[in-house]
């Protein structure tokens, strides 16, 4: 693929090219258009294409893998691209890493059974890992091999910061200059450094937030996406702010705030560093229903305020088969972010996520992805609408059996008013 001009792409102008080509030819009765495909014998089906465009970036397929472990270095992030992934953020990185010190263990599983029990499905997973704790030179260098080796592949860079324009400033300078794609940044990590106003403490704070991605968008001259925090009372706030302050996307969610559990036999918490714990960031299959709620929030005020104009939303939260990909999709989303299921089950679950959406797709007749984003949101009301819509479904009903169904049902007592049930009006 021919180097694309990112400066051209970041001209803060948010109606994009690919939004009004999408704007003209596709509407609503298009994306919800269902039904299974009746093809002619002897002709062969025509395979969906997974294919997707975000904000000017071309991807193989809508599958991402999320800042965190599977984006640590140079070999994992190359094993992702082999793969078959769509793109790949890489882990959060800062100027100073010497100050990013983790523990072992830090990771902690919920499984379906009862406390305690080592045999039960994995249903929840929690982790109190920092962000990146090697050199800034490092993962510089490894990114630029990347790009090198890759130069038709997507790589974002998750960066976060101190409360501090000019750290801001330069690690956006010498990140970019590695040829990196995108940032992501990291405005929602749960734990670590508060004190340092760093990751969820910015993302809660929606003046805070202002004043940092405004120092971010005017240096950035490539596309950002702010990833936000759901340990907050209404994520559409924040996301609004970042969208009005100068990025061009939306990531949603990172990690819910949590106490994986109490050991029962030793009364300490998990994960037990030195027998004590500390509050960590959630994820894995049981998070999916809250950020598919949190996700939708942010579709709502997108569509609402900035009706789709050349912003992106990326979708994340316990993402591990192809229809867990399609929900995120139906509500609005671009591309689906996939970390701590590459956790558990391998960088070739991008193949199963590919094979199942595709046979979502056929079940519908969909083409492309852009045939049903967003399809299901019309289908979000309030509660006050449900009940009036409902009580005329049942007074609809009741209309169509008004009236004798039957001349076994006249009766002699009521005959006048069994008359006037059949007259017209």
């Amino acid at each position: 693929m021919a180097s694309l001009n990112f400066t051209q792409i970041r001209n803060k102008n948010p109606i994009s090219e690919l939004t009004l080509t999408r704007s003209q030819t596709t509407g609503l009765a298009r994306r919800t258009r269902v039904g299974f495909k009746v093809v002619a014998a002897g002709e062969s089906p025509v395979e969906p294409d997974l294919s997707v465009t975000v904000n000017g970036l071309h991807m193989p397929n809508p599958f991402v893998i999320g800042s965190g472990p599977p984006g640590t270095n140079y070999t994992v992030m190359k094993r992702a691209f082999d793969e078959g992934w769509g793109a790949v953020i890489a882990k959060t990185v800062s100027l100073d890493a010497a100050k990013v010190i983790n523990v072992t263990p830090r990771y902690a599983r919920l499984r379906a059974d009862s406390n305690g029990s080592a045999k039960g499905q994995i249903i929840g997973w929690e982790n109190i890992e920092l962000i990146s704790d090697r050199p800034l030179e490092t993962m510089l260098k490894e990114f630029k091999q990347l790009k090198e080796e890759y130069p038709d592949r997507i790589l974002i860079a998750s960066i976060m910061e101190e409360y501090n324009k000019d750290a801001w400033e330069e690690l956006i300078d010498r990140v970019e200059q590695t040829g990196v794609d995108a940032f992501e940044i990291n405005f929602s990590c749960p734990h670590g450094m508060p004190e340092r106003r760093m990751g969820a403490a910015v993302g809660q704070d929606c003046a805070l937030l202002e004043e940092v991605c405004g120092w971010i968008n005017a240096k950035a001259t490539i596309p950002v996406w702010a990833k936000m925090t759901p340990n907050i009372t209404d994520i559409a706030q924040p996301a609004r702010v970042a969208l009005k302050s100068g990025c061009e996307g939306i990531a949603a969610i990172n990690t819910i705030m949590s106490v994986m559990g109490i050991d029962l036999k030793t009364l300490r918490p998990e994960p037990c560093v030195e027998g004590y714990s500390t509050p960590g960031g959630y994820s894995s299959k049981a998070v999916h229903p809250i950020a598919l709620g949190k996700v939708l929030s942010i579709a709502k005020m997108m569509k609402a305020e900035f009706n789709d104009a050349g912003y992106s939303l990326s979708g994340i939260g316990g993402v591990e088969t192809g229809g867990d990909a399609a929900e995120f999709i139906l509500l609005g989303a671009n591309s689906v972010q996939v970390c701590t299921g590459v956790m558990m089950h391998g960088y070739g679950l991008v193949k199963k996520l590919c094979a199942e959406l595709k046979d979502f797709m056929k079940l519908h007749n969909f083409s492309s992805i852009e045939d049903f984003r967003g399809a299901s949101l019309p289908y979000f009301t309030t509660h006050t609408d449900l009940v009036r819509r409902q009580r005329e479904a049942i007074e609809q009903r009741k209309a169509v059996k008004k009236g004798l169904q039957s001349d076994k049902d006249w009766t002699g007592d009521g005959f006048v008013k069994e008359t006037e049930s059949m007259v017209s009006n």
